[in-house]
């Protein structure tokens, strides 16, 4: 399990309140709070470190990274001007603890310093930042006459996002909500959603789905090729990859080890390289959708989080809703593997897919204040995560002002 520790970077002063400071990072794990309170800070910076960790695994970066290396790390999710001279930083993966190192004079990020750990079974994820801006990707005809203006993590989306088009054209793609489906044709480089028979193109339509479909699209993508065979991925390597590996599996004809041993230091060599889980964060999943779509995404990122051991769903969002849904996923577990009869076990199915439903131990909800950057993480009641977030208070402060007005009016009469 991952874990990271960040103290006064931007919105973030003292952080979180328990542990040590240190945010586990669990199979899926929920950031909550007000405009401004950090949660897309935090998530990113997941992201970057995750990313980091992966790089120095297969080479891509070679250590002591630098405070110039780590500044560019940061401008690519535009946290550059977050830090402070009081800022820390740690993360801590499966591989790799790493930890940003100031000047004495606190001047300066001097230097990330790494400490490699005992663990030796690497599972190499496949990384996908989804921003919120992505339904940009869906609202314009053609992106590619607009690539240049793109920076950062959607840039990366943007790429991912053509990837899967290209790898479903022609081919429609059932989506979670309203019985639609997306389909990109390529002889007009346009995408279009069915309609139960009519075609629309994806630009004309409503906001919902310029969210709904490049994270739904992408997701799918990246569930499906981190599921390829090693050899396939293997071949799908970079130029500068591909020459590093064939070079280590060189090198083991002149190690003088026995056949069974370099069949598993290869195995080791191909581990390295080939990603085989995906990490999904997501920004906002419920963004311009209807509570019962919500749910809809919300159960489709949990079916594909739940396909492989090593996944991981990385979310924040403002949505009630998308709690709710989750303590309905967490509660359908427990009662999933006393269910003796398949009537009862459709029943189940038809409140929370069998397939989306999620251990208690495998989810953790952090709430974000925005007013004296804390983060907290949210209290359960045996294993459901508590009513008494943020987002159900904001629910019961406007029942309690909509309580007020009936007061004022019982005065006015």
């Amino acid at each position: 399990m991952s874990k990271i520790r960040i103290k006064n970077f931007g919105p973030i002063n003292e952080g979180y309140l328990e542990n040590d400071g240190w945010l586990d990072v669990k199979k899926v794990t929920v950031f909550i709070g007000n405009q401004g309170s950090g949660k897309s800070t935090v998530a990113k910076l997941i992201s970057l470190f995750m990313w980091l960790e992966k790089a120095l695994i297969r080479g891509d970066i070679k250590g002591p990274i630098s405070h110039l290396v780590f500044y560019e790390l940061t401008e690519f999710h535009r946290l550059e001007n977050y830090f402070t001279p009081q800022t820390e930083i740690e993360y801590e993966g499966a591989f790799y603890h790493l930890k940003m190192e100031r000047s004495a004079n606190n001047n300066y990020i001097k230097t990330i310093q790494l400490t490699k750990l005992v663990n030796e079974s690497v599972g190499l994820p496949k990384i996908m930042y989804v921003p919120a801006e992505r339904n940009f990707l869906s609202s314009i005809d053609n992106i590619n006459k607009v690539s240049d203006l793109i920076v950062g993590s959607l840039k990366d989306f943007s790429v991912e996002f053509r990837n899967a088009q290209l790898a479903h054209k022609g081919k429609p793609l059932d989506l979670p909500i309203n019985n639609t489906k997306v389909v990109y044709e390529p002889n007009d480089d346009q995408n279009y959603l069915d309609l139960g028979g009519k075609r629309l193109k994806l630009s004309h339509a409503s906001s919902g789905f310029h969210s709904i479909v490049p994270l739904y699209w992408v997701t799918k993508y990246m569930v499906d090729f981190v599921g390829q065979s090693e050899e396939k991925l293997l071949k799908l390597l970079s130029t500068d990859q591909t020459i590093r590996r064939n070079s280590e599996l060189l090198a083991l004809n002149t190690s003088g080890l026995n056949e069974l041993e370099i069949r598993i230091q290869e195995k080791k060599i191909n581990g390295k390289y080939v990603s085989n889980n995906f990490v999904n964060i997501v920004e906002e999943p419920e963004q311009n959708l209807f509570p019962s779509s919500q749910k809809s995404i919300l159960y489709s990122l949990l079916e594909f989080n739940n396909l492989n051991k090593a996944n991981k769903l990385i979310m924040t969002t403002h949505s009630p809703y998308l709690i709710n849904y989750l303590t309905l996923s967490v509660e359908a577990h427990k009662l999933k593997s006393n269910i003796t009869t398949e009537e009862l076990k459709q029943r189940l199915n038809n409140i929370v897919p069998l397939n989306a439903t999620l251990n208690a131990e495998d989810l953790i909800v952090y709430q974000l204040n925005e007013i004296n950057g804390t983060i907290t993480k949210l209290k359960t009641y045996k294993g459901l995560p508590s009513d008494e977030n943020f987002l159900n208070k904001g629910l019961e402060e406007s029942n309690n002002l909509f309580s007020e007005l009936l007061d004022i009016e019982d005065l006015c009469q």
